[in-house]
């Protein structure tokens, strides 16, 4: 289970494109989406700010990673912790591990929370919606949940990526049946609008009953800025280095798109549509409800299954994220034990439901301290030889902290936190000063305190490596690159049976949206998910197979 965490990835450990258009895929169609799906509908969005704010917002997430993590990664084919500490030293990479890790660990805790928020409807126990878990029984099926994704997290990324090609697909089907199969249910209840036949009917019949506009402080700026800083942490932050530095080219950050306009966009709406309906069904304020009880209403026995895998897909990579977070610590200590200890912390977290109550706040809060990272290390990746800088200046001394960048981070957040505090700036945006004050203020700040007067010199011997590795691996890859892509013919059948399984699952889904017949649909759901999941998890072994 090499996972190359102190060093270059090997060439010969790059992985084709599907492996991240299952990862994005995975993790962007997952828990989060029944939880921020259905916040904007009780915040009062309107339908029109919130399709065409998650458009853009989207849009402008796929081009940060495409535009900033994806050519740093696959240029220097280091984790984010690696290549942080070449540029800022050990002891800021202590400082910032600690509280990158802390936050990784919290988020991943709310999505083992949101699973566990529907393992607790076949026991009968109560929506947990208070800070704190209201049942025993619930802490038992939280730290249940959480082993399960410890377990996956510590076998490694290759482990954690084929999860998610046997999960998205499903996942991505059963959010689209899933809003479907409740918006008779929506229309039933609206006796305004007689039909949807068309996008302009639909958009009267969610403005009516769905994303209702009630003038509150939420607009079509604040849904882009969800849209976008939403996963700060991992494109603008670089945190998506851990798993970009893998890609045979940095054009794989494109599949992103598949998790944001799949997951952040039609799950986005699909979820609010459930969340919409499952409250008109159950005469319930849809801010008492979690995630569990929406899906359970829109998908019936396989919504608890939808939400349980959809919570995996995220906590899984999170807490492979958070592991190499803390493994960077000490490159001594084992990655596996480490992630096992972080999997427990998690999942202690996660008994704690306030993680996924607050979830929005709590990502504007990240996004925050975490935007600064991502400015400097922009800086010095991309700007520093352009402004007669010296790259690396750091490895050139004795130092172990670089202070421009300590100085650099704890500034960028302050200004932005005046921001928030003396102007008013809803944290929702903050991240956005806190990047471009780190962009400009790191540059002046190191060029004042060394990097100007290192002489390049110094450096010559380990820039000459790294151009020899980049050519290595780039002569590999022309060597390999066909036959490492090649499928076996035999897969084809499992192949054939997982997606008819999945078009089967898509018409019962219309089937529910143009008959109205819910309790049906809930019961025939069942048999295409299960052919689906064994078709599906026998491809991926046979493939899995073959490639070692």
């Amino acid at each position: 289970m090499e996972e190359f965490e102190r060093e270059p990835v090997a060439p010969a450990a790059l992985k084709p494109g599907r492996y991240f258009a299952a990862s994005y895929a995975g993790e962007h169609v997952a828990g989060t989406e029944f939880v921020i799906g259905a916040m904007f509908v009780s915040w009062g969005v309107g339908a029109a700010d919130v399709i065409s704010g998650l458009l853009l917002g989207n849009l402008l997430a796929v081009l940060s990673w495409v535009l900033i993590c994806a050519p740093i990664a696959t240029e220097t084919r280091l984790t984010l912790y690696a290549y942080l500490e070449k540029i800022a030293g050990p002891g800021f990479i202590k400082i910032y591990s600690v509280i990158n890790g802390i936050l990784f660990c919290i988020l991943a805790g709310a999505m083992i929370t949101v699973s566990a928020s529907a393992v607790r409807i076949l026991f009968g126990i109560p929506p947990q919606v208070e800070w704190y878990p209201t049942s025993a029984t619930f802490i038992l099926i939280a730290l249940g949940v959480g082993a399960v994704v410890s377990f996956a997290a510590m076998r490694g990324f290759s482990f954690v990526a084929r999860f998610s090609e046997v999960a998205a697909p499903w996942m991505i089907a059963m959010f689209f049946v899933g809003g479907a199969a409740l918006l008779p249910v929506i229309l039933a209840g609206t006796p305004s609008v007689s039909s949807v036949g068309s996008y302009g009917e639909f958009v009267n019949l969610a403005e009516t009953s769905i994303w209702i506009d009630q003038g509150t402080e939420m607009g079509f700026w604040h849904v882009v800025a969800i849209a976008w800083g939403a996963n700060l942490a991992f494109h603008g932050g670089l945190g998506d280095m851990s798993i970009l530095r893998f890609a045979r080219r940095s054009s794989y950050a494109w599949y992103s798109s598949l998790g944001m306009f799949i997951g952040h966009f039609a799950a986005w709406l699909a979820a609010g549509i459930m969340g919409a309906g499952a409250a008109m069904i159950l005469k319930t304020p849809l801010t008492s409800l979690d995630a569990g009880a929406v899906a359970f209403q829109a998908l019936g026995p396989i919504g608890i299954l939808a939400v349980i895998i959809a919570g995996w897909t995220t906590s899984n990579p999170t807490i492979y994220r958070s592991g190499l977070a803390f493994q960077s610590l000490h490159p001594a200590w084992s990655r596996e034990r480490v992630t096992l200890i972080v999997g427990v912390i998690t999942t202690v977290i996660a008994c704690f439901p306030f993680v996924f109550t607050k979830l929005l706040d709590f990502l504007g809060i990240m996004a925050l301290v975490m935007a600064p990272i991502g400015g400097l290390i922009f800086a010095e990746h991309f700007l520093f030889k352009k402004l007669g800088l010296t790259r690396y200046w750091l490895c050139a001394t004795s130092a172990a902290m670089n202070v421009p960048a300590l100085v650099t981070w704890i500034a960028s957040v302050g200004v932005a936190a005046l921001l928030g505090y003396q102007m008013g700036v809803h944290v929702l945006f903050l991240f956005v000063p806190a990047w471009l004050t780190a962009l400009v203020l790191y540059p002046l700040l190191a060029s004042a305190m060394g990097a100007k007067s290192v002489d390049a010199g110094v450096l010559a011997a380990s820039e000459r490596d790294e151009a020899a590795r980049q050519q290595a691996e780039q002569d590999y890859l022309a060597q390999h690159q066909k036959s490492a892509l090649v499928q076996s013919g035999g897969n084809r059948a499992f192949f054939g049976v997982a997606a008819l399984s999945l078009a089967v699952a898509i018409g019962l889904g219309i089937f529910a949206l143009t008959t109205g017949e819910l309790d049906r649909f809930q019961s025939l759901i069942i048999w295409p998910t299960l052919t689906y999941f064994i078709s599906a998890i026998l491809l991926v072994r046979r493939e899995a197979v073959a490639q070692s």
